[in-house]
């Protein structure tokens, strides 16, 4: 699926969020969910800093969608984010029933950023979207958008330049 100019207007809030969280101490995630007539309903960035690891965006736009639309309103809103759903939030997205999803960079692309950077691994493994929710509508990744959340994650205290890789 393409991703349009509208699309990348609210992918590019979703990176905004992400920066906001690294500036505040955070690992840089950030998303936004937009109703089908183009209203932002709920935008959030990632809050694990403090150890619970569950808190990131796209799970808490799944919970809040959950407790403020109806079904029908939720099938035709579309999430906008930063870095694509882990499995946690991919699984929350399909069990709430949420619409699109786009995304500026991807899993795969996370998982060989954090490598290049000297990251270790997290505990879940980075599986697309689609594997998760195989009925998933999905757009991503951008690639301008894409470069800009890579440099967010050279930022991360932590960050290190690994052979072949750049900070």
């Amino acid at each position: 699926m393409t991703i349009t100019d509208t699309d990348r207007t609210f992918l590019t809030r979703a990176v905004d969020l992400a920066e906001q969280a690294l500036e505040s101490g955070d690992e840089p995630f950030g998303s936004v969910l937009v109703s089908a007539d183009g209203k932002i309903l709920f935008e959030d960035h990632n809050h694990v800093a403090g150890g619970d690891h569950t808190q990131h965006p796209e799970f808490a736009i799944a919970r809040w969608a959950a407790q403020h639309l109806d079904p029908a309103e939720r099938a035709v809103s579309t999430v906008y984010t930063s870095g694509e759903h882990c499995p946690m939030c991919a699984a929350a997205h399909g069990w709430v029933g949420l619409g699109r999803i786009v995304y500026a960079s991807s899993s795969a692309q996370l998982t060989q950023w954090l490598d290049e950077l000297g990251f270790a691994p997290g505990p879940v493994a980075a599986l697309p979207i689609a594997t998760i929710v195989p009925d998933a509508v999905v757009a991503g990744p951008d690639p301008d958008l894409a470069e800009r959340v890579r440099g967010l994650h050279a930022r991360r205290p932590g960050a290190t330049r690994r052979e072949g890789g750049r900070p």
